[in-house]
C-alpha cells in the first residue's frame, strides 16, 4: 500500500472518538488548568468541552452499550454487569450479542460507512460489523474479540492485551503503572495496525486504564503527598500524549472544513473519591424489607419469601413480585405504596449526619421502551463519596475497601468543536456522530 493511500483513501468526511473510561469533567478542568493535560489544553481552548450525564446505574456496563446504540436501556436491554434470567435467581452477565439494539456502527454500515472500533467495552463476544471491531472489557479470550479473525494474528505479534490483570494491579501499585503503560502503548499499536489496514469512516479508540488507576489510587491522583502522585500524573500525561497522536492520525487521514471537525473525545462517566461505601441489601435487610433462608446466604436463591425488595448491583432495586421471581409475594396492587416508601426511607439514610442517597428513580422516569419491565423497579442515585453496592455477605451497611474512587452520574465529558446542547446526555452522542457521517 503506497504511503498516500495510508494518510488518504477517500475524500468523503471522516470521524474518529476517543473514549477515556471514567475520565470526569472536574479532573479535565483541572488537569487543562494546570497542564497536566498540555494538549488537551490547546484542545479545551479551540472547542467545546461539556460537562454530561450519563446512563442509570452510572457503570460501564450501561452507559457504553447507550453510547455505541445512541439508545437508552429500555430500548438496548442491558441494565447492569449482571442480571437474573426470567422467573429466576440465577445471575447471568450480559454481552454483546443481548444488546437488542443495533449499534452506531451497524447503522453506520447500512449507510455504506465502514467503522473501526478498538477497546470498545460492552463488546465481547466480538461480532462482525462494517469494518473491524477489538472488544474491549470484560473481553477474556482475544481469540473471542477480535473480527475480523484476519487481525488476531497480527494483534497477536504487537502482544495485544485487553486489559491490565485487575486482581494483581489492585494491591500492587508498581504492577498497576506498569501494566497501564503497556496496554496504553497496545491501543496505540492496534490503532496503526487498523487505520493503515482498513478503509474506515469512523474510527474509535478507547482508553479504560484511567477507570483502573482511579478506582485503585483515586488518592495518588487527587493529594500531591501521595507517594504514588507523581506516577499518577505521569500516567495522565501520557493519556494525553496518546490524544494528541490520535488527533494528528485523524487530520492526516481526514477532510475537515475546519481543524477539529469530525474528532470528538468523551468518558462514560464521572469519579470521585470514596467515603463510604454502602450495602443496600444490608440495608434492606435491617429495614425489614428483606431476609435469608440461610444465615450466611451465597446466592439470592436463598432469599426468602417474605422479602419485599432486594438489590443488584450497584443499586437497581427489584421488588420481589408475584410472578416474577418463584418465591416473590409482593401484589401489584401494592407495588406503588412500596416504592413510595423505600424511596422515602432511603432519602433519609445518613451516615455521620450527611444524607448517603441524592434521589432514587422510578424505572419509567430513566428506562423507555420494550426492555423496561425487565428493569429495575427502582435505582438509588447516592451523594458524592457513598459507593453503593449489592453485595448480599455483607453484613454492616457502612464498610470499607481497599478501593478508593467511584463512579459519579453527572460529571463525565465531551468536547467537539461544535457546543454541544445544554443537559447533555451520552445518549445523544451517536446521533452528533451519525450527523457528521450520514446526509440527513
Amino acid at each position: 500500500m503506497a504511503l498516500t493511500d495510508f494518510f488518504r483513501k477517500k475524500k468523503s468526511p471522516r470521524v474518529w472518538v476517543v473514549g477515556i473510561d471514567g475520565l470526569p469533567y472536574s479532573l479535565v478542568q483541572k488537569f487543562t488548568a494546570d497542564f497536566t493535560f498540555p494538549f488537551l489544553a490547546t484542545l479545551v481552548k479551540s472547542g467545546h468541552l461539556a460537562q454530561m450525564k450519563v446512563s442509570l446505574p452510572e457503570i460501564s456496563a450501561v452507559s457504553w452499550p447507550t453510547f455505541m446504540t445512541g439508545r437508552n436501556p429500555g430500548l438496548h436491554g442491558i441494565f447492569g454487569f449482571t442480571d437474573l434470567r426470567p422467573n429466576s435467581y440465577q445471575m447471568t452477565f450480559p454481552s454483546f450479542g443481548d444488546l437488542k439494539t443495533p449499534t452506531l456502527w451497524d447503522r453506520l454500515g447500512q449507510a455504506g460507512k465502514n467503522s473501526v472500533v478498538i477497546n470498545q467495552p460492552g463488546t465481547y463476544p466480538a461480532r462482525k460489523i462494517p469494518g473491524a471491531l477489538v472488544s474491549g472489557f470484560v473481553a477474556v479470550d482475544l481469540m473471542k474479540a477480535v473480527q475480523p479473525i484476519k487481525y488476531l494474528g497480527p494483534l497477536r505479534r504487537l502482544d495485544y492485551e485487553i486489559d491490565i490483570d485487575t486482581s494483581r494491579c489492585r494491591k500492587n501499585p508498581d504492577l498497576l503503572f506498569m501494566q497501564l503503560d503497556r496496554t496504553t502503548e497496545a491501543r496505540r499499536a492496534a490503532v496503526e495496525l487498523l487505520a493503515k489496514e482498513e478503509d474506515w469512516d469512523y474510527f474509535q479508540v478507547v482508553i479504560t486504564g484511567t477507570d483502573r488507576l482511579q478506582h485503585y489510587l483515586w488518592e495518588a491522583v487527587e493529594n500531591p503527598g501521595h507517594p504514588h502522585h507523581a506516577k499518577a500524573l505521569a500516567y495522565y500525561r501520557k493519556v494525553d500524549d496518546f490524544v494528541k497522536d490520535m488527533w494528528e492520525r485523524f487530520h492526516k487521514s481526514a477532510d475537515v472544513s475546519a481543524e477539529g471537525d469530525g474528532f470528538f473525545l468523551l468518558s462514560d462517566h464521572g469519579f470521585t473519591g470514596i467515603r463510604q461505601e454502602v450495602f443496600l441489601n444490608c440495608w434492606l435487610k435491617e429495614q425489614g424489607y428483606l431476609a435469608w433462608d440461610q444465615p450466611e446466604p451465597k446466592e439470592l436463591e436463598d432469599l426468602s419469601a417474605s422479602t419485599r425488595a432486594f438489590v443488584l448491583d450497584p443499586s437497581r432495586i427489584y421488588l420481589h413480585r408475584r410472578g416474577r421471581y418463584p418465591k416473590g409475594q409482593v401484589e401489584e396492587a401494592e407495588a406503588a405504596s412500596l416504592k413510595a416508601e423505600l424511596k422515602a426511607r432511603l432519602l433519609e439514610l445518613r451516615h455521620e449526619g450527611r444524607p448517603v442517597i441524592r434521589r432514587v428513580f422510578e424505572r419509567d422516569e430513566i428506562y423507555s421502551g420494550p426492555e423496561t419491565p425487565r428493569g429495575p423497579d427502582l435505582v438509588a442515585l447516592s451523594n458524592w463519596g457513598y459507593d453503593l453496592k449489592g453485595s448480599i455477605k455483607a453484613n454492616a451497611v457502612f464498610g470499607k475497601s481497599d478501593l478508593t474512587g467511584m463512579h459519579t452520574w453527572d460529571d463525565a465529558f465531551f468536547w467537539s468543536l461544535e457546543p454541544a446542547k445544554p443537559d447533555l446526555n451520552i445518549v445523544d452522542l451517536a446521533g452528533i456522530m451519525e450527523g457528521k457521517l450520514i446526509a440527513r
